[in-house]
């Protein structure tokens, strides 16, 4: 019998989740593909990986994960870090021609391929807030930050020059509109483990 909510998982249905169960493995994770809700209950982190915001959107309504989420990230037993179409699903409001079943756990706005497409894809040398380090942020179809609640939000990764906010955390819900599982940076992973 496993025990409940110990290990990290990642949302395995669609898009780059095996390059976050890669990362997670390079920390000494043991991490879960989450498929069901069955899957979630053996979790305490879960990653929702870049890829197509509404086919994941629509797969979480579909197999009544997105209440499961929503529950336990109220009751602050889930971690949750959203990377690009991720970051999408957890933002409470989105720019976007096609309907997004948002998740809404984090106060920001994101403007969905804000960016352009696939061919519009670019890497950014940008710092790690928490511990100063610099590392090369990967965009790829990227949305953009486009508003935050300055409150109840940290900014954990923007350009100092333009002000452009690229990560934000709120309690255990962290978001990046870039692609850290595309580097050997670990450190967001990392950071993410310990909230």
């Amino acid at each position: 019998m496993s025990k409940k909510h110990t290990a990290p998982g990642v949302l395995a249905f669609q898009g780059s989740f095996l390059e976050h169960l890669s990362s997670l493995q390079k920390l000494n994770q043991d991490p879960i593909k989450v498929k069901s809700r069955q899957d979630l209950d053996k979790i305490s982190h879960l990653i929702i990986p870049g890829g197509e915001s509404t086919v994941i959107g629509k797969f979480l309504k579909e197999t009544g994960l997105d209440l499961e989420i929503k529950k336990r990230a109220k009751d602050q037993t889930l971690a949750i870090y959203g990377t690009c179409a991720g970051a999408i699903l957890l933002a409470d409001k989105v720019i976007s021609k096609q309907k997004i079943n948002s998740l809404k756990l984090i106060k920001t706005t994101i403007n969905r391929n804000a960016y352009g497409s696939q061919i519009d894809s670019f890497s950014q040398k940008l710092e790690f807030k928490p511990n100063q380090k610099e590392f090369a942020a990967v965009f790829i179809r990227a949305p953009k930050i486009v508003d935050f609640d300055a409150e109840s939000t940290e900014i954990l990764v923007s350009n100092f020059n333009t002000k452009e906010v690229f990560a934000l955390k709120q309690k255990r819900v962290l978001i990046s509109t870039f692609h850290p599982e595309l580097t050997d940076f670990l450190d967001i992973h990392d950071y993410f483990l310990s909230l």
